[in-house]
């Protein structure tokens, strides 16, 4: 921790840190909390529904096995993740972790690369909160409303989602962890009533691998879908702080949410295509989300429930996402990484409101220049500039820069435990799933970047290319200018 100005009075040395008296409240979340933020955050009825139907396509009728890889992968990612929590316990997340390994110029980088991708992914989230909810009005055609634009559902809602975020963690991670519960809840109804009604159709070809459409090709084809299923495992990181105990709950938080989610996310898709009785090209064709159009064969009135289920899904993501994501850039601007004004807090409820605008703010401004740039490029048609389009697009992007955080944060650990904790460093866990993980991280890497895909998909390796180099340059700058950047990264640990 970096030394600040140091008096002595009777007897008592006081230490002023940089930042130090823009702190979270402390201590007020438990194990339960910030798992359920997690799984909140993954928002499995939401990724699901947008999800699953393109990765059936893709991988083909044994889709649930990339599902199960990807899970693999994720693990990978966990234990990086835990590894550092367990001894750096911080707000700042990949952030603090990669720039304490390999210093200021990667903090900064870091910060900006996770700040860009966090805040695209989240713009596809606030899309789809407004785009899904006028989905359900049209679908059950509510006079006069079913023909409102879904940016004016996407205001209405933000603006419930940022009352609760500012108005403190603990209410709002509730508030997502029953969001979740509900979506559970309903989404395990749905797939045991689907399994009951069309048991004849249950057999195991979803788990066999000569299922998978064009073998190992069709499995990393189908690998960012699958991935992006997962996207929000890391949640708990950023709430370090205001967790009691981080160093143990948020490695416990982080393993049992994957867990579940694989189990879960199996289980919804051998449910569905079950439902759709092994059939991948009526199941990828649905007009309907296929879990949704499910739920309305098995059982009518489970519709309405599923669509329910998607709405609070969004919502719980919404909320439980933006609440992780922000504090990271939060940590950044309260250790000087991005400016200082992002990292100020709530002077009594000591949530970090700049960091909360200033990200939501950011999103809306993603879909605001999404729907100017398919203007601009003749693509402005009602019907192509709907929210599940502009859900597709900027979460695609955003996955990109989040994943080239994960690889970088998989080759910090190593480097990191050998040079600050030597005593500690064990070769498989710190060296090997690293290792392992940064490898299966390259597959999706690839699929995401290489040449002909499909406009705007094929422009998304070059602006993210661009905004690693900004990144890297200001990085440059900004240190040169102030060289005690290196010292603050990781300076506010959460338990002290």
């Amino acid at each position: 921790m970096t030394e600040g100005f140091t008096s002595e009075s009777l007897g008592a040395k006081l230490e002023v840190v940089p930042g130090q008296h823009e702190r979270l409240r402390q201590g007020v979340l438990g194990l339960l909390d910030i798992s359920a933020a997690t799984m909140a955050n993954i928002g499995p009825a939401m990724s699901f529904y947008f999800g699953f139907g393109f990765l059936a396509i893709t991988a083909g009728l044994a889709s649930p096995l990339t599902i199960i890889a990807a899970g693999v992968a994720i693990f990978f990612c966990a234990n990086t993740l835990s590894e550092f929590t367990k001894v750096l316990p911080s707000t700042g997340g990949f952030i603090s972790f990669i720039g304490k390994t390999f210093g200021g110029r990667a903090a900064v980088t870091t910060a900006i690369l996770t700040g860009a991708g966090y805040i695209a992914a989240m713009a596809s989230v606030i899309a789809i909160v407004g785009g899904f909810f006028q989905t359900i009005l049209q679908n059950y055609n509510v006079s006069g409303l079913e023909s409102v634009p879904w940016i004016v559902w996407v205001l209405v809602f933000l603006a419930f989602a940022s009352f609760m975020m500012v108005r403190g963690i603990s209410i709002s991670t509730k508030i997502a962890g029953f969001f979740f519960a509900f979506e559970m809840l309903i989404m395990i109804i749905v797939s045991v009533i689907s399994l009951v009604k069309f048991h004849g159709s249950i057999n195991l070809k979803p788990f066999d691998p000569h299922n998978i459409t064009g073998g190992f090709k069709g499995l990393a084809e189908g690998f960012p879908l699958a991935v992006y299923l997962f996207i929000g495992w890391e949640n708990s990181a950023a709430l370090a702080e205001e967790t009691d105990n981080p160093r143990k709950n948020v490695p416990r938080a982080v393993f049992t949410s994957i867990l579940i989610m694989v189990v879960a996310y199996t289980f919804f898709a051998f449910s569905t295509v079950v439902g759709f009785q092994d059939n991948v090209t009526k199941l990828g064709g649905s007009a309907l989300p296929p879990f949704v159009a499910v739920a309305k064969e098995a059982f009518a009135v489970l519709l309405f429930f599923a669509f329910l289920a998607g709405m609070t899904s969004t919502l719980g993501a919404l909320i439980a996402g933006t609440n992780s994501q922000a504090r990271l850039i939060f940590n950044a601007g309260r250790e000087g990484l991005i400016p200082r004004s992002i990292g100020k807090v709530h002077a009594t409820r000591r949530t970090p409101v700049n960091a909360l605008f200033l990200f939501l703010g950011l999103g809306l401004a993603i879909i605001g220049i999404w729907g100017l740039g398919h203007i601009i490029g003749g693509h402005g048609n009602p019907h192509y500039m709907i929210a599940a389009n502009m859900f597709y697009e900027s979460s695609t992007f955003g996955t990109i820069l989040v994943l080239l955080v994960y690889a970088m944060s998989n080759l910090a650990l190593p480097v990191y435990y050998r040079r600050h904790h030597p005593e500690l460093y064990r070769g498989f866990r710190h060296m090997v799933l690293p290792i392992l993980g940064t490898l299966w991280i390259l597959v999706p890497l690839y699929y995401l970047a290489k040449p002909g895909q499909a406009t705007p998909y094929n422009w998304y390796p070059y602006i993210a290319l661009a905004v690693v180099i900004i990144a890297v340059v200001y990085a440059s700058v900004l240190v040169k200018r102030d060289p005690g950047i290196a010292d603050r990264v990781g300076s506010i640990v959460a338990d002290e």
